[in-house]
Formats: C-alpha cells, sequence, structure tokens
C-alpha cells in the first residue's frame, strides 16, 4: 500500500480533510495534499510523530512498515534544516546525502575531502629566547 492510500485511509477512518489534519498535527497547511499527490517527502522527527498521533495511527504504519518492527532512527530524527541549523544548501545536499547508498556516501565523503581537507592542526613552533651579547 502507497504512502497516499495510507494517508487516505486514515484520513477517511477519522473523517478528516488533509487541511485539519495538518492543522492538528501543527503542520504546513498543504503539506499532506502534497503527500496525497506525492509531491513532498514525509515529514521526519517530531513532526511525524505528531502526524501519526493526529492520524491514529503508529510512526511504523505510516512509513510502511509492520507494526511491530522498529521504526529507523532516520525517520525519528528531526531534520537539521527544519531546526534552522542549516542553510538551504547545505540541507539540500544533506538530503541528497541520505538518498544515496552506502559505496555512493563513501565515494561523495572521498571527493568532498579532496577537495576541502580537513585543517590540520598548527603545529607549535619552538620559541626562540634572545640571546645575549
Amino acid at each position: 500500500m502507497s504512502l497516499a492510500a495510507r494517508l487516505q485511509g486514515r484520513l477517511d477512518r477519522l473523517e478528516l480533510t488533509p487541511d485539519e489534519a495538518a492543522r492538528a498535527a501543527g503542520l504546513p497547511v498543504d503539506l499532506l495534499v502534497r503527500l496525497l499527490r506525492d509531491e513532498a517527502p514525509l515529514p521526519r522527527g517530531q513532526r511525524l510523530v505528531k502526524l501519526a498521533e493526529t492520524l491514529e495511527t503508529s510512526v511504523a504504519y505510516l512509513i510502511g512498515l509492520d507494526p511491530d518492527a522498529p521504526v529507523p532512527m532516520e525517520y525519528l530524527q528531526d531534520d537539521q534544516g527544519e531546526l534552522g541549523l542549516l542553510a538551504a544548501d547545505e540541507d539540500a545536499f544533506l538530503r541528497g546525502y541520505r538518498r544515496l547508498d552506502i559505496a555512493s556516501r563513501a565515494a561523495i565523503l572521498r571527493v568532498l575531502l579532496k577537495m576541502a581537507p580537513e585543517p590540520e592542526e598548527l603545529e607549535r613552533k619552538p620559541v626562540r629566547l634572545p640571546t645575549r651579547r
């Protein structure tokens, strides 16, 4: 069952419109409509938890897992961009990075470190004391 079908099923069962559910969950009003059209990513962290509570279901159900399966931590962690801690380009880069498989992530990290290596620790130069003449 698709995310849209799961969402629509919960909305129908609770007799809620997408706007009503979004407001109750504290989400942008148009988010559920965009989710139903597959035009937006599912929220993560506390926003996802609040949506599940509003729809009277579990996070596992919303993301398409068996109800007894543990929810992967990536779904329960708030995106830094949503917290206002990342610039838009950093947030976009991080979102793209998270969609990659492990091998692709490793390749991207190698390229990044070649282009922008970690700063070396400052070497302490010995202090020369003035000589007496």
